[in-house]
C-alpha cells in the first residue's frame, strides 16, 4: 500500500471515530415497563382492595333473599334474573326484561303487554370497596359528607352503612322492574297486593314486601340468625337490604385480575400488547381520565352520545336523558355514570342502554362519537324487538353530539393495532374466577318458588 492510500485509510477511520464519540454512548431503549411505570406513578394508579369481613349469617340470608323471587309482586322475577352470576353478574341483554317476562339472560323473552327496562343491569363487582359513593347509571343513590340520598327521601329508613345496601330498596318498588302493575296477578293466580300500593309510598312497599317474607318460618329463622338483637316486629326491609348487599359483596367481590396483579408487582402478568394497551390508556388514549383510581371509574357523569336504542325514560321517553333527569343541569344532557372496568369483558352489552355488543365497538365509539354514529346498526348489536326503539333523528345526533364530553377525544387518531391493545388491556381487567360462579347458585329458596327453571341452561 503507498503512503498516499494509507494517509487516507487513516484519515477515514480518524473521522469515523469522531462521529462515534461525537454521538456518545447509545441510550438503551425505554422498555414497557418503564414506560407503563412512569405512567403509573404520574397517576398514582393502585390496584383494587375490596375485600370486607361480613357475617356468614347475615351473607347466607342475603343469598336467600337475591334468589327468591317473592320479592317481586308477582312471585316471577328475583334480583338474580338481572344479576346472574353467569352472565357477568348482568344479564347478557341490552336493556333488561322485568317483571311479566320469561327466562335467564339473553334467552329471556318480554312479557304480553310488558315495557322493556330503560336501560342495562350493570355489573355489581367489587361494590364492597370503600370507594363507592353512588349506585345507578344516573347516581340516584349517592352519599355525600356521610349522608346518603335517595329517591325516598325522608322515608329512607336509618342505619345504612354503604350505598350498595340503600340501593337494594329500590328495584323492589319499581312497577315495570319487580313490583308490577295494578290488576296483576301472581304466578299462582293471587292477587298482587304490592302492585296496588302508589308508588311512591315505599314505606307501605317495603313494609308489604317484609309481611311476606316473614309469613314463610325459614325467613324468620335467617333474619334471626342475621340479626340476633333485633326483634321480629322490629325487622324492616332495610335488614334485607343489608342482606342482599352483603351477599353481592362476598359473591361477586372479584379484583384478582392479571391488571391488579401487575400493580402488585408482577410484570409477568400482563402480556406485551396487554401493558401497550395499559400505555395508551394511561396516555394517548386519554381513558383514565375518567376511569380513574382502583375502581376505575371516576363515578361522575359523561355525555359520550351513545345510541339511543331503548324504550326512553319517563317523560322524555322514547328518550333517556340520564343524569339530567335528576338535577336538571344543562351540562348533564344525556350524560350517564361512568362504570368501573374490572372484569369488563364479562360484562357485555356495554353502555346505559347495551347499545354496543362488542368490546371493541364500544371502544371505538369513545374514540370517536360521531363516526360511530354515523356507522351504527343497531341490527348488530340488538336484539330485533328494539331495533324499532332505535332514535336515529338527525336532530337527536346533532343535540347529543353537541354535549359530548370533550375528555373523550384522544389526543391523536389511533391505528386499528392500537385498537386491539387497548381491547386486550381491557381483558386484562377479568379476574379469573369470574366463569365459576355457578356455586353461588342455591338449589333452593325459604319461599319454594324454584330458582330458575334449568340452571344448566341458566349460563348459556
Amino acid at each position: 500500500m503507498t503512503s498516499r492510500k494509507w494517509l487516507i485509510l487513516v484519515s477515514v477511520i480518524l473521522s469515523l471515530l469522531v462521529v462515534v464519540a461525537a454521538c456518545g454512548p447509545a441510550e438503551a431503549p425505554v422498555s414497557l415497563d418503564d414506560e407503563l411505570s412512569a405512567l403509573i406513578d404520574a397517576q398514582n394508579v393502585t390496584a383494587l382492595d375490596a375485600s370486607v369481613d361480613l357475617d356468614p349469617e347475615l351473607i347466607a340470608l342475603g343469598q336467600s333473599l337475591f334468589f327468591d323471587k317473592e320479592l317481586s309482586g308477582n312471585r316471577d322475577i328475583a334480583c338474580a334474573t338481572c344479576h346472574f352470576p353467569t352472565h357477568g353478574s348482568g344479564d347478557g341483554l341490552a336493556v333488561s326484561i322485568g317483571t311479566g317476562g320469561e327466562g335467564i339472560g339473553p334467552q329471556r323473552e318480554i312479557g304480553y303487554g310488558r315495557e322493556f327496562i330503560p336501560r342495562n343491569a350493570p355489573e355489581v363487582f367489587n361494590r364492597g370497596a370503600e370507594e363507592w359513593t353512588s349506585m345507578f347509571w344516573d347516581s340516584r343513590v349517592f352519599e355525600r359528607n356521610g349522608r346518603i340520598h335517595t329517591p325516598a327521601g325522608s322515608q329512607l329508613p336509618d342505619g345504612f352503612e354503604n350505598v350498595l345496601a340503600a340501593q337494594a330498596m329500590f328495584p323492589v318498588t319499581s312497577g315495570d322492574e319487580m313490583r308490577g302493575a295494578p290488576g296483576d296477578v301472581d304466578v299462582f293466580g293471587q292477587e298482587n297486593e304490592l302492585a296496588g300500593i302508589d308508588g311512591s309510598d315505599f314505606t307501605a312497599i317495603w313494609d308489604g314486601l317484609m309481611v311476606r317474607l316473614l309469613a314463610h318460618p325459614e325467613y324468620v329463622a335467617l333474619f334471626e340468625q342475621a340479626y340476633p338483637d333485633v326483634a321480629t316486629d322490629d325487622l324492616g326491609f332495610e335488614h334485607a337490604a343489608t342482606a342482599i348487599a352483603a351477599f353481592e359483596i362476598h359473591a361477586f367481590t372479584l379484583p384478582n385480575s392479571p391488571w391488579n396483579a401487575y400493580l402488585n408487582g408482577d410484570t409477568n402478568a400482563l402480556t406485551d400488547q396487554q401493558k401497550e394497551g395499559a400505555i395508551l390508556f394511561y396516555g394517548v388514549a386519554n381513558c383514565s381520565s375518567c376511569h380513574t383510581g382502583a375502581l376505575l371509574t371516576d363515578q361522575q357523569h359523561h355525555t359520550l352520545a351513545v345510541p339511543q336504542v331503548g324504550p326512553g325514560k319517563g317523560d322524555e321517553a322514547p328518550l333517556d336523558l340520564g343524569r339530567w333527569r335528576e338535577n336538571g343541569d344543562e351540562s348533564d344532557m344525556y350524560a350517564f355514570r361512568t362504570p368501573s372496568l374490572h372484569n369488563v369483558a364479562t360484562s357485555f352489552p356495554y353502555m346505559h342502554d347495551g347499545a354496543f355488543l362488542t368490546l371493541e365497538s364500544a371502544v371505538r365509539h369513545h374514540l370517536d362519537p360521531e363516526a360511530s354514529l354515523a356507522s351504527y346498526d343497531p341490527a348488530d348489536h340488538v336484539i330485533p324487538e328494539l331495533v324499532e326503539h332505535y332514535q336515529n333523528d338527525p336532530e337527536l345526533i346533532a343535540d347529543m353530539l353537541k354535549y359530548v364530553d370533550p375528555k373523550l377525544a384522544p389526543d391523536r387518531e389511533l391505528t386499528d393495532a392500537e385498537v386491539d391493545a387497548l381491547v386486550e388491556f381491557l381483558k386484562a381487567l377479568t379476574d379469573p374466577d369470574v366463569g365459576d360462579l355457578e356455586h353461588l347458585i342455591p338449589d333452593s329458596v325459604p319461599s319454594g318458588i324454584p330458582v330458575v327453571d334449568d340452571v344448566t341452561n341458566a349460563s348459556n
